[in-house]
């Protein structure tokens, strides 16, 4: 496996328990999903993984992450990166006084070679290409969907092997949404970038991913192939909306669900 979280723990200021004993894999080239409410612990997980936690007074105090078998989860944020690991955070952070292309161009500050930072740009726009349209332009002044496009597009120039993405869908429009992943799906396919996609959008995270995992209260309750998860009753009555039957629920009676007995089983 190219990522191995093994059985984490993570408190912050020393005494907030967030994560419990939280263990996943990504392998080499995959895509996968952490479904999950708001405040379920994903946004945790991947500063885990990242090497962010510091930054939030968070720690990982049991356990261990691994990126191709080295322990990486003491190592420093910057030597993270270095190693091939980029996160994309929740929120569509963006240099706002900065113009997109100059955005673009912080994500290669490990690059040295000017020609190659060049090349890696015209790769981004041929991702992104309305951000090329938009180069000369405040990043603070683009649409929400633009602003997450630079955010995926900046990770690129880092020449990721893992790319974490918090949340990309979130405030987005459907067609956007869409548009958002068949690229993410691109990067993956000629990249080889592997995605860990936080997500609580399942319909569209588990259309994309191959394997998912269901995080609930700091702990994974559920995982599996991703077509499994699409099938599965909780999933689609919790995160769908759907009953077994097929017909969709009021949002009043997905809020009152309970896991099944069977999901600790």
């Amino acid at each position: 496996m190219a990522l191995a979280v093994n059985n984490v723990e993570v408190i912050y200021d020393r005494v907030i328990l967030v994560l419990k004993g939280v263990s996943l894999q990504v392998p080499e080239g995959g895509i996968v999903a952490l479904l999950g409410a708001n405040g379920a612990g994903k946004s945790t997980t991947l500063k885990a993984i990242s090497g962010l936690l510091r930054t939030e007074r968070g720690e990982v105090t049991k356990g261990s992450v691994e990126w191709r078998a080295e322990a990486i989860h003491r190592r420093d944020p910057a030597e993270i990166v270095t190693r091939g690991i980029v996160q994309v955070m929740e929120g569509r952070h963006v240099f706002e006084h900065l113009t997109v292309e100059e955005n673009l161009l912080t994500g290669a500050y490990t690059q040295r070679n000017g020609q190659a930072m060049a090349s890696d740009l015209e790769r981004a726009y041929e991702y992104f290409p309305r951000l090329k349209q938009r180069r000369s332009v405040m990043a603070g002044y683009i649409s929400g969907g633009e602003q997450q496009m630079l955010a995926i597009g900046r990770a690129l120039m880092a020449h990721p092997k893992l790319m974490l993405l918090d949340e990309p869908s979130m405030g987005l429009a459907p067609l956007l949404v869409a548009e958002i992943f068949e690229i993410v799906a691109r990067l993956n396919q000629d990249e080889k970038v592997a995605v860990l996609l936080a997500e609580q959008n399942a319909t569209m995270a588990l259309r994309f991913a191959r394997h998912g995992y269901v995080m609930e209260n700091g702990r994974i309750v559920m995982d599996g192939p991703a077509a499994m998860l699409r099938e599965n009753a909780d999933i689609r009555e919790f995160y769908l909306g759907l009953t077994e039957v097929g017909a969709r629920k009021s949002y009043r009676d997905v809020k009152h669900y309970r896991r099944r007995k069977r999901w600790l089983a």
